[in-house]
């Protein structure tokens, strides 16, 4: 019998055979999911300007250091500073500037006096103001330029996803374009004569297609281009057909669900048979998901073949497939981070393959428990509604016991 090959080794495998996407330059507001190819670097200082942090008074700090509700410190009131105006108004000794947060602090100043701190606060107008409580020294409530970072600096490293935060700080940062990779073009194919559309009313033997939606939706949160979803039957012609036309289309990856395990009627493997296309069939220490299929075909496309139950493809898309995706994107970190909890119930697992079991976490007691009843069966689809997590089990253990601490992937 043929030894199964560990993850590692087919991960490894696979990550060896991904080559990175071009780059190309967008605008920053359109560049949501994608990975910067070269850092970002600020174009100027955050903040650009010495600011308020507080609506009040720009104030000169000797003027106000006794201030207190025994002893009030009156100030006249020379210039009315709202956000976003350009002035710097000289203040003389005894005289204040009214000022909004975001606004620029007069040169002549050195603090803010915050309206709480005075008596009348915003409605006391704009003739005088009575300070009754000091600043604690002077800067109190004055955003330094630079304070953040400085023109020239690394903003973000290259690797990095823009997200929404990522995006707002090189908006800030005074940068328009950012140079990024190109998002990975994939189709997908569901493969099975038993398959029916979401949705319809299939008779006996019929089953609903939900593998093609649901790598849809795992393709897109892991920031790739869906560019063809297809569903065939148990003709190895027809993968054959699709193939070609993923290929002509330019996609960088192909995802087959079903199809590649020993069966009689398996039309992935017999697409590929004789290793056609540098496409390998193996079996990995893994449940669900012992049969994959991966290899490269001439044009550089990747082809991935996953079993055909929907929770081995939520698990093999995960190990395998995801990991790819974001080294095509040259993304710093493929590997989702682990948390370890402890398991909340006790269940069996299978000999010699490590488990990723669908699971439902509870972050404030630390556990994880089974998602489904059912275990970890690869057909058990409805507790993948569940699932928000993969509770990982080494090959070597048989049970899991309540209490026992698992390394666990949070999936959303």
């Amino acid at each position: 019998m043929t030894a199964l090959r560990t993850v590692e080794a087919q991960l490894g495998r696979v990550l060896a055979a991904v080559r990175p996407l071009p780059v190309e330059a967008l605008p920053v507001t359109a560049s949501l999911g994608r990975t910067l190819a070269e850092p970002v670097i600020a174009a100027g200082d955050i903040p650009l300007f010495h600011n308020s942090a507080m609506d009040g008074f720009a104030v000169r700090y000797a003027d106000v250091a006794a201030a207190a509700p025994e002893t009030p410190v009156t100030l006249r009131i020379a210039a009315d500073l709202p956000a976003g105006t350009s002035l710097d108004p000289p203040l003389a000794q005894g005289e204040a500037a009214r000022i909004m947060t975001g606004s620029p602090v007069p040169t002549d100043a050195d603090v803010i006096v915050p309206f709480e701190d005075t008596v009348g606060g915003l409605a006391a107008g704009l003739a005088d103001v009575v300070i009754e409580r000091a600043p604690r020294e002077r800067g109190t409530f004055i955003r330094r330029r630079g304070g953040d970072l400085h023109a020239g600096d690394e903003v973000i490293a290259p690797g990095i996803r823009m997200g929404a935060f990522q995006i707002a700080a090189a908006i800030a940062a005074g940068v328009g374009e950012v140079r990024v990779a190109r998002a990975p073009r994939v189709t997908v194919v569901s493969t099975g004569s038993e398959l029916s559309a979401p949705g319809a009313s299939g008779g006996r033997g019929s089953i609903p297609d939900s593998n093609g939606p649901l790598l849809a939706a795992l393709l897109d949160g892991a920031d790739a281009e869906l560019v063809g979803l297809h569903r065939v039957g148990d003709d190895p012609a027809e993968v054959t057909r699709v193939t070609r036309e993923a290929e002509d289309a330019g996609v960088d990856v192909i995802v087959f669900t079903g199809g590649v395990s020993a069966g009689a009627y398996e039309p992935v493997r017999g697409a590929f048979a004789g290793g056609e296309g540098g496409v390998e069939f193996v079996g990995v220490a893994m449940q669900p998901g012992k049969p994959q299929a991966f290899g490269t075909l001439p044009s550089g496309c990747l082809v991935f073949g996953l079993p055909g139950n929907p929770v081995s493809v939520a698990v093999s898309f995960e190990v395998f497939v995801r990991p790819a995706l974001l080294q095509l994107q040259g993304r710093a970190d493929i590997a989702r981070p682990l948390v370890t909890l402890e398991a909340a119930e006790s269940w069996r697992t299978p000999p010699s393959r490590r488990q990723y079991l669908p699971a439902v976490v509870d972050l404030r007691t630390g556990t994880v428990r089974p998602a489904t009843a059912g275990g970890s069966g690869s057909h058990l689809a409805g507790g993948l509604a569940h699932a928000e997590a993969f509770a990982i089990v080494p090959a070597e253990v048989s049970e899991v016991a309540v209490g026992d601490r698992l390394d666990v992937i949070l999936v959303r």
